[in-house]
């Protein structure tokens, strides 16, 4: 009578022994794909990185479109005149000639004539400080202000400058325009290039890593396939854990970019009153990004994280079609 009570306590001794010998991925609480394993952990630490490079190229290309823009206006409004000495002329009249020429003309909303100390001044950054140039013949300067949104013609005010004022030549900086447009351009261009790069890179890593997940777990995905999981529900499962992964890394590459912009507008702006802040903010403006800028930072960030969810899925399916 009391042989059968002591064989229970050895049967369930067995079964934990049994228990405690499954790996731990065919545990009931187990996740299909165990993103917080060391992989999953360098997967994540890549694609942060990754992000936070394709976010800083982004950002810079957005800065470099405002300066850019803000450069291209700043330079359509002005015009210039330039009148070299002519010694059979007094210059002095020539400039006031062209000053009241260019007044006159339609969409202009200031013209002043720079002195001649003005003009020789600005000879200083190339010739240096201390010359005479009183036998030099140094040209005079008009500037002329452009109203805001006005685009008048200057054929009129060129043909009126060649008739009454000899020696007289206009520079609308049309060629200065197109440069910077090109250059800007083409730096907009190789960061959106880059941009792609980093997305395919990251594209590439998750490829691995998936193909890694799937050799490590291949026998819960037999398993699963034993009590009716089809390929698309396997595929799912990667592809949602896959996806938070890279939104996690993302995330905090997409937050260090942002900070590090931050942090150097700060600087910048501290650095506002000395030489080399004026230099930075005058290549760089204020170098903050504006609205749109964090916009595409963030969008890169959830775009990361598609292309990992995305990427995963349609790896498992095809390492299902070639192990099955």
């Amino acid at each position: 009578m009391n042989a059968a009570p002591q064989h229970r306590p050895k049967k369930a001794a067995a079964v934990e022994g049994q228990k405690r010998t499954l790996p731990a991925s065919l545990s009931r609480n187990a996740p299909l794909v165990p993103v917080d394993s060391a992989g999953g952990q360098a997967l994540a630490a890549v694609i942060a990185i990754l992000t936070f490079l394709a976010a800083l190229c982004a950002g810079g290309a957005e800065l470099v479109s405002a300066s850019s823009a803000q450069w291209r206006s700043e330079i359509a409004r002005e015009v210039t005149i330039q009148i070299r000495p002519n010694a059979q002329r007094p210059i002095d009249q020539d400039v006031e000639r062209a000053v009241a020429l260019a007044r006159q003309a339609p969409g202009v909303e200031q013209a002043q004539a720079f002195t001649r100390e003005e003009s020789e001044r600005l000879l200083e950054p190339w010739l240096g400080t201390g010359l005479d140039f009183k036998d030099l013949p140094v040209p005079r300067l008009i500037v002329i202000k452009i109203k805001q949104d006005a685009k008048p013609d200057f054929g009129p005010l060129r043909q009126s400058l060649q008739r009454d004022v000899p020696g007289a030549s206009l520079d609308d900086h049309a060629l200065w325009v197109s440069r910077l447009s090109t250059m800007a351009n083409t730096i907009i261009g190789v960061g959106v290039f880059l941009v792609g790069l980093v997305l395919l890179a990251a594209g590439l890593a998750v490829i691995f890593a998936t193909r890694g997940a799937m050799a490590g777990n291949r026998e819960v995905v037999e398993v699963l396939h034993f009590v009716g999981a089809n390929d698309d529900f396997i595929a799912k499962e990667f592809q949602r854990r896959f996806f938070r992964l890279g939104l996690r890394g993302s995330a905090i590459g997409a937050a260090a970019a942002l900070a590090l912009t931050l942090i150097l507008g700060f600087v910048t702006r501290s650095w506002r009153a000395s030489p080399t802040g004026d230099q930075l903010e005058a290549l760089f403006g204020a170098f903050t990004i504006s609205w749109s800028g964090y916009t595409v930072v963030v969008l890169i960030a959830l775009l990361v994280a598609l292309i990992a969810g995305i990427v995963s899925r349609l790896t498992v399916r095809r390492f299902l079609n070639e192990s099955g």
